[in-house]
């Protein structure tokens, strides 16, 4: 079992977006301190209390100043970046990062992001066009013929060398190109299915591991189209986790503290809009108006002292029948750094010990 890091990144709208970024970068100092294995980036742009729109920017000032966590977007939106552009982008952050980078990809799930680069993300072309655009990156890095990509969204072409000098290219540090993730939120998640198909790390967001365990379903659905053997060990889960020493003081820091009011404000009512609470629930009889923060830090956080988070850890890992990287769902505890810090430093000292048992078994193979 690893830990890792998955941050939106998330900052209360009165956060300036510079303090915002410096807080992240702060974060990824202290899990590289902490022997974190990887941290993933989001990106958005209409989410005032997600409002980091270039994890590539974050990604390069950490990458100076951190020397062994994996880093890389978790992940680009690729139906808003031009193929050729970004590709060179990403394999430039794989050199100055020497390898240590992974490129997460995302199809974009905000309608309201969608309205900005008016995509049909309602009538699936958010989910086409990041197929497309991986596509294009990936013949661009690995095809050494010239050629002319004739796609739906996109036009590329890759020349002859010209006037004797000009040719494309710029190729990953990494052969034949870094790690590639995709997450996921919903049961049938065209991006897992993709993760299942191609070999990518699959990660799945956080609601509650009943809901989560079916996302294993879509990444073998993938996976026996391609006759790929998939590997619970490569499975990110994202969780709320919160480590104090009892399970009183946990409580009143995550629920009482900026996770309870970022869930309060902004994701609740967005997952409620999105018909999700249900995914939260422990029992379908609970009324969507007790989903709380606090309902949340009961049934679906990993909160309290060292050894409760271990159990509630352990349970989960088997209610889902394994997985292999635990990616710690990042707030904003910027007015409160010590309590997130003290938080991280228990989870990877006290609690990461006592689960280390944990290895999920090779899946079978896919027929």
């Amino acid at each position: 079992m690893e830990i890792g890091l998955f941050t939106m990144p998330s900052h209360p709208p009165e956060r300036s977006l510079s303090d915002g970024h410096e807080w992240d970068l702060q974060v990824l100092r202290w899990a590289d301190e902490l022997g974190f294995k990887e941290a993933w980036i989001g990106e958005h742009h209409t989410a005032p209390w997600e409002p980091h729109p270039s994890p590539d920017l974050l990604v390069a000032q950490a990458i100076k100043e951190t020397r062994n966590i994996r880093l890389g977007p978790g992940g680009f939106l690729l139906p808003y970046h031009h193929p050729a552009e970004l590709a060179n982008r990403v394999a430039m952050l794989d050199h100055m990062a020497k390898g240590r980078f992974n490129f997460g990809v995302a199809a974009s799930g905000l309608p309201s992001d969608w309205a900005m680069f008016n995509v049909d993300g309602m009538g699936g072309e958010n989910r086409l066009m990041t197929r497309e655009a991986l596509d294009i990156i990936l013949k661009l890095w690995t095809d050494p013929q010239p050629f002319d990509y004739k796609g739906k969204y996109w036009q590329v072409t890759k020349t002859e060398t010209m006037f004797g000098t000009l040719r494309p290219h710029i190729v990953p540090y990494q052969k034949p190109h870094p790690p590639i993730g995709v997450a996921g939120l919903s049961k049938n998640s065209d991006t897992l299915k993709l993760a299942g198909e191609r070999g990518y790390i699959p990660m799945s967001l956080n609601l509650n591991p009943a809901y989560v365990g079916s996302h294993w379903d879509a990444v073998e659905e993938g996976a026996r189209r391609t006759g790929r053997r998939p590997n619970r060990a490569d499975w990110r889960m994202v969780r709320e986790v919160f480590v104090a020493e009892t399970d009183a003081e946990a409580m009143r820091l995550s629920a009482g503290g900026m996770m309870g009011r970022m869930m309060r404000e902004y994701f609740l009512p967005l997952l409620g809009g999105f018909g999700f609470l249900e995914f939260l629930k422990h029992d379908q009889a609970v009324p969507d108006s007790e989903v709380t923060p606090d309902y949340c830090a009961r049934h679906n956080w990993l909160i309290g002292s060292p050894a409760t988070v271990a159990q509630k850890i352990e349970k989960v890992y088997h209610e889902v029948d394994g997985f292999g990287c635990l990616l710690l769902f990042c707030f904003d505890y910027a007015d409160n750094p010590q309590a997130w810090k003290t938080s991280m430093g228990l989870l990877a000292k006290e609690v990461m010990p006592k689960i280390a048992h944990l290895k999920p078994k090779l899946a079978a193979a896919a027929e």
